[in-house]
């Protein structure tokens, strides 16, 4: 498949990321929770039986209860519908934006209100009825129209699922609509309320979930399993139990584990003041793939994104990757081969937060990004505690994030903390 070559006419500026997860909903406490080595991982039962998951704080999920009580029509609305509204809401207000303005929306997921699918099936099943709301609040349309009701917001309102690059699809289009002068602001992003019986079955089916503490290793620079040669000093992991070994080449066994959460980012055309950062290059690409769950042994859908993405940048330029690695072991060693692939023996520093937070499906790529807006911010790189040690060379300003999902659509987005 070819990749046709994309021309950015100009960069697009980040006046606002706002976010829920596992790490919390505050700046401040995420950035604590990603300086700390510990992992946000818990157990919670289904179905009976104790299962890996990364679920956002009690004190959310009190907020969400609040939501669901401010107005009749949002008490039916599934988590993923009512997590968008709240991080939409901080969003504009952080890029100083007011409810009515001109400006699109583009929240995806996955999943969408499988929470709500589930419970109204599950009443079919047993009853041959269902409620009336069912179909209305189960659309996966319910995200963008919800948070467009919210906000009341003149302009389009889209929601998509391109399953796991769901949110960086979401930048994509707002992209597309910005440079075309459509429109001057978009509010994009991903929800994702995962952690239901159906879809942790679903992932124990595919032999991906993270079940018990993979072989503790110990990093050897001559010998990887992606075959080339480490840089820098190995270390022993620490003796401490992460469910998911995202970054973990040693590791024997697939370790993937769901996370809930939110997250979106204003974007706005051209230079702002109030920018944190901008986007400077966008890429995509989908794979020829052999199988459903699969992307090639080498990700050639990345290795494609990612040169499209950086086809008006130096390589060298490139201070780090925040990779999508969910850690899986085709996953995560097929992406590593697709980095080697573009920028050879010179890497980047290379991270991700799925040993932290767990994958959040439709939400990562955008979790993603505010993890690389976080580095540039601070300067500081956050690594993977059982990975290989990275020492930080220089001023982190310009940071790629990665996402595919199921079907290998691959996005890459470049980031820039300079106009």
């Amino acid at each position: 498949m070819r990749t046709l070559p994309l021309n950015m006419k100009t960069k697009i500026a980040i006046t606002a990321l706002a976010s829920i997860s596992p790490l919390g909903k505050n700046p401040e406490a995420i950035w604590r929770n990603y300086l700390s080595s510990t992992t946000l991982i818990s157990t919670k039962d289904f179905n009976g039986k104790p299962q890996f998951v990364a679920t956002i704080p009690q004190e959310i999920k009190d907020e969400i209860e609040v939501l669901k009580k401010s107005e009749i029509k949002y008490k039916a609305l599934d988590e993923t519908v009512l997590l968008s509204i709240l991080v939409s809401r901080q969003a504009i207000q952080n890029a100083g934006w007011k409810k009515g303005d001109d400006f699109g929306i583009n929240i995806g997921s996955s999943r969408g209100a499988t929470q709500l699918f589930e419970k109204y099936h599950k009443e079919f099943l047993e009853t041959g009825k269902t409620a009336t709301l069912a179909s209305p609040t189960t659309t996966l349309g319910n995200i963008s129209s919800w948070v467009a009701h919210d906000l009341k917001n003149n302009g389009p309102e889209i929601s998509h699922s391109i399953t796991c690059s769901t949110a960086l699809h979401s930048v994509l289009n707002a992209v597309a609509w910005l440079q075309s002068g459509m429109a001057t602001k978009f509010l994009v992003g991903g929800s994702e309320a995962p952690l239901t019986n159906f879809t942790i079955a679903q992932m124990h089916a595919l032999k991906i979930y993270s079940k018990e503490a993979p072989r503790q290793t110990q990093c050897d620079n001559n010998k990887s399993i992606v075959n080339i040669e480490h840089k820098g000093q190995s270390e022993p992991v620490e003796d401490v139990f992460y469910p998911c070994r995202a970054f973990d080449f040693n590791k024997t066994k697939n370790t993937m584990v769901l996370g809930e959460g939110a997250s979106v980012a204003c974007l706005e055309i051209g230079k702002k003041d109030n920018a944190i950062a901008y986007i400077e290059g966008i890429g995509y690409a989908t794979d020829d793939i052999e199988h459903n769950i699969s992307i090639s042994d080498e990700a050639i859908c990345f290795q494609k994104s990612m040169k499209m993405a950086l086809q008006n940048t130096k390589l060298e330029e490139v201070d780090a990757i925040v990779m999508h690695m969910p850690g899986t072991l085709k996953g995560d060693t097929s992406e590593y081969k697709a980095i080697q692939k573009i920028f050879q023996q010179n890497l980047p520093m290379l991270t991700t937060n799925k040993w932290k937070v767990g994958h959040t499906f439709g939400a990562s790529g955008m979790l993603n990004m505010e993890l690389a807006l976080m580095m540039m911010q601070h300067n500081q790189f956050i690594e993977v505690p059982f990975a290989e040690k990275q020492t930080q060379r220089k001023e982190i300003k310009k940071v790629l994030i990665n996402a595919v999902g199921f079907g290998g659509n691959a996005v890459s987005i470049l980031l820039s903390k300079d106009f």
